[in-house]
This record gives C-alpha cells, sequence and structure tokens, in this order.
C-alpha cells in the first residue's frame, strides 16, 4: 500500500514514477482477474441478507426491477459485486469511490445557472475505496447494458474498453493541471457533443442540452409530481411509485411525522447561507416515493414546500444505511451515514445541491436530504436506443476520472495508468467475463422467483424503466 500522504509532498513527476513503480506489485494486465467462484457464495442469499433491514412490503418492488434482465440485476445487486472486487489485487490507489458506478448513475442536468452539466448523481454507496471498484463497475455495466440494447458481444467489450480508455486519457490531462484548475475542472458536455461526427446526432443531443439551459426554474417538477394552489399544493399520488402515508404505516412508525421531523432537523446541517433561503419556504405537503432498483425498501419520502406566493420547492429525504463497500474498504469517518453520503457528493460532483444535508430520527436512523429534480436531459436508455451508447461511454469514463481527481491524486493514477491499451484491455477483458458471472446471478434470480421464494410486484410498464438510486 502506498504512503499516500507522503507521496502528497512530492511534485508530479515523482509522484507519477511511485505509481508506475505500483505495477511491480499489482500488474496492469492483472486486472483482468475475475473473483474465484469456488465457495463464492450464494450472490441471492446475500441480496435477502442485505435487505433484512428495508421495508419488506416494498422488496417484491425490488425483486421485479432486478429480474427484468442482467443489467437490471447488476444495477441492484451493488453488494454482490463488492464482495467479489474484494476478492481482487488492487493497486492501492484509493479514491472517494461512488461505489455504485454503473452507466445509470450518471446524467445531463441543468445546473442552478442553468447550464448543462454531466456528473455522477448517485451517492448511496459512496466511501473510501481503491479507483479500480469504480472503472469495473462502470466497464461491467457497459457490457451488460449494450448486451440488452442489442449489441454484439465484440462491440459490447469494446464500449467498455472506450470507456476505460477515456478515463485513462483524463486522468493523464488532470495530472498536468495544477490543484485548483483540476478541482473545478468539468466535462465540457456541449463541446463533446459538437465533436460527434453524424449530423442527426449531433443536432438531437445539442437540442436537449439547449433544453436544459431553457428550464432553470426548481419549481419545473411541479406540473408532473403535484396539484393544487399555494398552501393548498398537494404531492399527487402514483401507486405504487408514490402515495400518501397509510394508517396502517403510521401505525407502524408514524411515517409522515417522521418525514416532518426529519425535514425540521435537517435545517441545522446546512451552511447558514441556505438556511436564509430555506426559511423562505414551509413544508405543505409529504408523500411516500420508492425510488431506483439499488435503494428500493429503504425510507425515502418527498416534501412539497411552498413560499408564500405559491411558488414550490422539492425535497427528498432518503434512508442512508452503511455502504455496501464498508465490509471490505473500511467503515465511513462519519457517525451519521447520511453526512457520508453528502461529503461524498459533495467531493464528487462539480456543481453540488446546494439543499443537501443530513439527519436522524428518534430510533437513530440516519437520513440524507436533497434538493428533488427531475432534470435528467439524456440518459443511457435513449443513447442506446439511437446506437449512441459508445459516445455515452466516453462521457462517463471521462467524467469518473474528473471525479476521482478530486480526492485522490491524479499523478499518482496515470503513473499506474501509462500511455498504453494495458490497463484499458485488461479490465475490459474483465468487464466481458462479469457480464458472463451477473447473467448466471440473474439467472439465480430467475429461478428463486420461479420457486416462489421470492415473490415480485406487478409493475407499471414505465416504472420498469427508472433510474437506480
Amino acid at each position: 500500500m502506498p504512503d499516500l500522504a507522503a507521496l502528497r509532498a512530492l511534485p508530479a513527476d515523482k509522484r507519477k514514477e511511485a505509481g508506475k513503480a505500483l505495477r511491480d506489485a499489482a500488474p496492469r494486465s492483472g486486472n483482468a482477474a475475475l473473483p474465484p467462484l469456488k465457495d463464492r457464495g450464494d450472490p441471492i442469499a446475500l441480496l435477502v441478507a442485505t435487505s433484512a433491514t428495508r421495508i419488506q412490503s416494498l422488496l417484491p418492488v425490488r425483486w421485479a426491477r432486478m429480474v427484468a434482465s442482467p443489467f437490471t440485476f447488476l444495477r441492484g445487486a451493488a453488494a454482490v459485486m463488492a464482495r467479489d472486487l474484494a476478492q481482487l489485487p488492487v493497486s492501492g490507489i484509493r479514491v472517494q469511490a461512488s461505489g455504485d458506478c454503473h452507466l445509470m448513475n450518471f446524467g445531463i442536468y441543468a445546473s442552478p445557472e442553468g447550464r448543462p452539466v454531466f456528473d455522477l448523481n448517485d451517492f448511496d454507496e459512496t466511501l473510501s475505496a481503491p479507483f479500480e471498484w469504480d472503472v469495473k463497475r462502470l466497464a461491467a455495466s457497459l457490457v451488460l447494458a449494450a448486451r440488452d440494447a442489442g449489441h454484439t458481444p465484440g462491440a459490447a467489450k469494446d464500449m467498455a474498453r472506450a470507456a476505460v480508455t477515456a478515463y485513462r486519457l483524463r486522468m493523464g490531462e488532470l495530472a498536468g493541471l495544477d490543484p485548483l484548475t483540476a478541482w473545478s475542472s468539468r466535462v465540457d458536455i456541449t463541446a463533446m457533443v459538437q465533436g460527434i461526427n453524424d449530423e442527426a446526432t449531433r443536432a438531437k443531443e445539442m437540442d436537449l442540452l439547449a433544453k436544459a439551459a431553457a428550464t432553470p426554474s426548481a419549481g419545473d417538477d411541479f406540473p408532473r409530481l403535484a396539484q393544487g394552489d399555494g398552501s393548498q399544493a398537494r404531492i399527487r399520488d402514483a401507486p405504487p411509485l408514490i402515495y400518501h402515508f397509510d394508517e396502517e404505516t403510521d401505525r407502524q412508525g408514524q411515517a409522515a411525522l417522521r418525514a416532518r421531523a426529519l425535514f425540521t432537523r435537517y435545517r441545522d446541517t446546512l451552511p447558514e447561507e441556505r438556511r436564509f433561503l430555506i426559511d423562505r419556504y414551509q413544508l405543505a405537503d409529504v408523500a411516500f416515493k420508492v425510488v431506483g432498483v439499488g435503494s428500493v425498501g429503504t425510507f425515502c419520502a418527498i416534501g412539497l414546500f411552498v413560499d408564500p406566493d405559491g411558488h414550490p420547492l422539492f425535497l427528498q429525504v432518503k434512508e442512508a444505511t452503511a455502504s455496501v463497500l464498508a465490509p471490505y474498504a473500511g467503515a465511513s469517518p462519519y457517525a451519521n451515514q447520511g453526512q457520508r453520503v453528502v461529503v461524498g457528493q459533495r467531493t464528487l460532483q462539480t456543481v453540488s445541491d446546494g439543499f443537501l444535508g443530513w439527519a436522524a430520527d428518534e430510533a437513530g436512523r440516519q437520513f440524507y436530504i436533497r434538493q428533488l429534480k427531475d432534470r435528467r436531459l439524456a440518459s443511457a436508455s435513449t443513447l442506446m436506443e439511437d446506437d449512441r451508447l459508445d459516445f455515452y461511454a466516453t462521457l462517463c469514463g471521462a467524467t469518473l476520472a474528473r471525479a476521482h481527481a478530486r480526492s485522490g491524486d491524479a499523478a499518482l493514477i496515470a503513473g499506474y495508468l501509462g500511455n498504453s491499451g494495458t490497463f484499458d484491455d485488461a479490465v475490459a477483458d474483465f468487464a466481458a467475463g462479469y457480464a458472463e458471472i451477473s447473467a448466471a446471478d440473474h439467472g439465480a434470480l430467475k429461478q428463486a422467483v420461479a420457486d416462489g421464494r421470492l415473490e415480485v410486484a406487478d409493475l407499471p410498464r414505465k416504472a420498469k424503466g427508472k433510474k437506480a438510486g
């Protein structure tokens, strides 16, 4: 394990040399290795065990989403992949990892100033961990997503390699920048779109970016999520994914009161200047919201806030449990897992949510709060449909490098990665092999459903394509 603190005092060229030296103990070609399957354990048993603290009545939704395809299985099986990755050798270089770095946890959003931003967007599992773990999970997700979209195994593997190559090249660029410039750098999504060769594809993507700049209002979700005016406004029920707390739920845990109390307590974790802003709104309504694939079954609620003139603000409170990486990478230094998520998001994102904060309930359960947005302007699903996943893969790889460079040592990582495609090829081989393991695990989940071990919910068709959380 390199002494990262000591290396930080060295100039960039020396840190690059130190990164290159790490190849002796952890050859780059070794990143092609797959976890040993002997004595691996039952992946379904692990998923059931890690779901023990979730809301049990929602688990059929979780299994229904995961059973849809090997790709959706991977999205919900972060705990399984974390266990597998922990069996593999690493360079020893650690970063603030996403922890659940699959391609659906990236997206294009409008910043508060209306600028289009492409970035990571899910941080429930974030923790300090080996940088390779995020890279490998992203690559594996690309292979599975491409196969789901009908691409050949060879093309799917090429997309994974393209993402890793983009990661390596971008990390090399960041290694040559001063710390301030590297920290504030962002992926120039407009420039990347303008570089697309196909004219029709380029025009379509530029149109999406124009829409981002044209809709900067924080209340743009209001017509879809709420009804009524001013203090009488209420969140729309959209069962089984959004609904008001029923009497049974309130008897079990006084869920609505808990959500309201959490929104109140969380205010103290906001920066002082943000408290001036949030104090201009009053909480008008709360409702439960089923989220993602990996997060289904955790407590999550929407709060609709309105100001005296009826302008809305949506906040989301979401339960935070220990990261799936913690058993293998070490526990979080924060007593509240919600704070772990908030600090991780602020570290990894270039433009972060100004309403991020955390709280705990009377029972000691921990949560984080963020602004609820529905501003994704391009997703992997549309890119796959239009045969543009290769562009998206490159974008994700470059973005992940920028995120890792904020907490990790770009020069050290760049020195380890080098200038050749050795690391890229190795991770692409891993991704193709791990896709087969995930496909087999998915088959085991289907069998558990068929045998009656797990119950699946009958989801609305559009709900099966929701992004992971």
